[in-house]
């Protein structure tokens, strides 16, 4: 899949548990795994700024498309 899900980049970064970003976002860990390890088949916008005010960055730090020929 050519979008790449970098939410574990920033969960790094910020020092945060799975769990900890999922109860501040409002969603149980296991939706937020899916949508992690990139599996999701969408992600909701409300989902998506409350992702991004929890981890104080731009839907661009989460999500970014690499060619599919790049992708390997």
């Amino acid at each position: 899949m050519p979008v790449i899900v970098d939410i574990d980049v920033m969960l790094a970064r910020r020092k945060m548990g799975v769990g900890e970003l999922a109860e501040r976002i409002g969603i149980t860990p296991t939706n937020l795994a899916v949508l992690k390890n990139g599996r999701a088949k969408a992600v909701r916008f409300t989902t998506l700024d409350a992702l991004c005010e929890a981890l104080e960055c731009q839907p661009g730090d989460l999500l970014r498309w690499v060619p599919e020929d790049a992708a390997g």
